[in-house]
């Protein structure tokens, strides 16, 4: 394809230093941006004979004129390109679609007790950094493994330094509650410094530790602190046996990416001190008809180079297919790192089988995503991008109450994934010890038990947590959060407008203070409406089957000492259950088998004292 006389005179005055070219539409609108070794040759080339490809066509025909910018060296180019591509995301070129940062796990050493927690930002604090993790929900995830090994409180210090009585997390033996003294400093930095020693991946050593004082304190008749020590062992060679990677304190990320229909999706599995942290699926807009080595080609720099500052590279990648620009990559990523970075292409035996586990995992992610790409999957994301949550939505819990003047108050929880309702988790909580009426204590009362639950089995928690209601429902469950301490999960409760229309709802965040509000026509809106809604029906269903039920039952199978057979008797010695609500203590004592004291109770359950 020819180039216009303009495109023609500004080929002939460009230069055949390295450097980036940006393509420009008849808007003036940048479309492409490309870096070369040679920038003359490069964009000649592009008004050469015909390109095979129908994209590479498409882009040529849109192109009105060319920019350039010269650099000393390839890699300067390289990066300047990853930048350009993430700052305009250009319509031709691949994006990916990533700026968030990492998050660790932070260990504080500035007091006496220190705590583990979950961080994301600048590793500006004293203490050890953990990670990055691929996802907050891994992270989160290691917490609660290290929770539940080694009892190292995660609560903050505003929180720890007002207990006066040991918290949640203490009764369900995830806390030795250091708050009010109930562990020995001496024996809490035992605790952290197994703690360390497994986020760095050194199982063995820790294993080894806690042989000896097992058997110790078996030896000394202490069973029950044995038997603390074997459980710790235990799940440590449990850990070490699904450990599918080992690589005995090695720092690798595994790349892989697979091609479907015109989609890529790439997945990372990172590897730090030789523990599979996990992985995160990608999947990068415009791929069209790129090949795998092409998406990675442009994955690799704008996922290393640009965005956040809290991605390092570690000291090896493996990677699934060649990249064309792998010397010049390894340069800038061992330049920002301070030490070197290889790029593995090549791979036998063990890591071979880690590519392909990568690979097998992109192509069930991708598959995934495109059966319910136009459902689910994108009404999520854009609830992610409507909230500014820096994680994906995954799971969104959502509860609601519902009762009749107080009676039979029942409180339901509904679950949503990117595959829709997902029935087989949803629950419902009949209310006995809230007063009636009060829906705060019933929502509070529902939460805490299903999240006291979570913790203790260690289930799966939601992303996102749905409250129908305003401020009080979204406040009564603010201290039942931070009692179970769930920091990282979003907490949204979902007001009724004025008009209580629907599109006017109101989004309440868990500060109390903050509210939002979606268009009406919002995807995500409407999402929020369809699990608000499901939550409300399952909620009355269950209100209904409880007060039916309750109405239903006999009174006498609430009076102690009257079975099956006395009731069929009363029944029938006073002609129906009418006759036997009618009679008074006399009379109900001259019923077969009712003695004058059981007779009292009966009268009592129908009257409310005694006679």
């Amino acid at each position: 394809m020819l180039a216009s006389e303009d495109l023609k005179k500004s080929l002939e005055k460009m230069t055949h230093h390295p450097g980036v070219y940006r393509m420009l539409d008849a808007d003036g609108t940048l479309i492409y941006v490309g870096k070369a070794k040679d920038l003359k040759k490069r964009v000649a080339s592009y008004f050469g004979k015909k390109p095979d490809s129908p994209k590479t066509r498409a882009l040529i025909r849109q192109i009105r004129d060319v920019d350039v910018t010269v650099t000393r060296t390839e890699a300067e180019a390289l990066l300047l390109e990853s930048n350009l591509i993430k700052q305009h995301k250009p319509r031709y070129n691949v994006v990916l679609r990533d700026d968030k940062s990492y998050p660790y796990l932070y260990l504080s050493t500035d007091n006496e007790f220190p705590r583990l927690s979950f961080y994301r930002g600048a590793k500006s604090g004293a203490g050890q950094y953990f990670g990055p993790y691929p996802s907050a929900k891994s992270a989160r995830r290691t917490l609660n493994l290290t929770q539940k090994l080694f009892r190292i409180r995660q609560c903050d210090d505003n929180f720890f330094r007002n207990r006066s009585r040991p918290c949640l997390q203490y009764q369900i033996k995830r806390c030795t509650a250091p708050c009010v003294g109930l562990v020995s400093p001496g024996d809490y930095r035992e605790d952290v410094k197994h703690t360390v020693m497994f986020l760095e991946g050194r199982n063995e050593e820790v294993i080894r530790e806690l042989t000896a004082p097992m058997q110790k304190a078996a030896d000394g008749l202490d069973y029950e602190r044995a038997a603390q020590y074997r459980d710790q062992i235990i799940s440590l060679r449990k850990i070490q046996e699904n450990q599918y990677i080992t690589a005995p304190r090695g720092e690798l990320d595994i790349v892989a990416c697979y091609m479907e229909g015109g989609y890529a999706c790439v997945q990372v599995f990172f590897i730090r001190g030789g523990l599979n942290l996990g992985n995160k699926a990608f999947f990068p807009g415009h791929t069209g008809e790129l090949t795998e080595a092409q998406v990675l080609n442009a994955f690799l720099p704008q996922y290393y180079l640009t965005g956040s500052r809290n991605r390092p590279a570690p000291g090896e990648i493996l990677v699934s297919h060649p990249v064309a620009d792998a010397e010049t990559l390894m340069t800038l990523l061992s330049e920002r790192r301070g030490k070197s970075v290889r790029l593995r292409q090549r791979h036998r035996s063990e890591r071979r089988k880690w590519v392909e586990m990568a690979l097998n995992n992109a192509e069930i992610a991708l598959r995934t995503r495109l059966s319910s790409r136009d459902d689910y999957v994108s009404r999520f994301e854009n609830l992610q991008g409507s909230l500014g949550l820096n994680e994906p939505v995954e799971r969104i819990e959502c509860f609601d109450v519902s009762h009749t003047s107080g009676e039979a108050t029942v409180a339901a929880c509904v679950v949503f994934n990117h595959g829709g309702a997902v029935k087989t988790d949803y629950r419902k909580f009949n209310i006995k010890d809230a007063p009636a009426g009060d829906d705060y204590a019933a929502i509070s009362q529902a939460f805490n038990r299903r999240y006291s639950r979570i913790k203790k089995e260690e289930g799966k928690l939601p992303d996102l947590i749905l409250i129908d209601g305003g401020k009080g429902q979204v406040g009564s469950i603010r201290a039942v959060a931070e009692e179970l301490q769930l920091d990282e999960v979003t907490l949204l409760g979902v007001a009724k407008g004025k008009a209580r229309k629907p599109g006017m709802e109101r989004l309440v965040f868990s500060d109390g203070k903050t509210e939002a509000s979606l268009a009406p026509d919002s995807p995500a809106l409407h999402l929020i409406q369809e699990i608000r809604d499901e939550a409300h029906r399952f909620a009355v269903t269950g209100h209904r089957q409880q007060r039916n039920r309750k109405r239903s039952r006999s009174v006498l199978e609430d009076v102690e000492g009257v079975g099956s057979k006395r009731r069929r008797e009363l029944i029938r010695y006073f002609g129906g259950l009418q006759g036997v609500s009618r009679a008074g203590v006399e009379e109900l004592a001259r019923a077969p088998g009712i003695s004058h004291n059981l007779a009292k109770k009966i009268y009592a359950s129908f009257h409310g004292d005694e006679a």
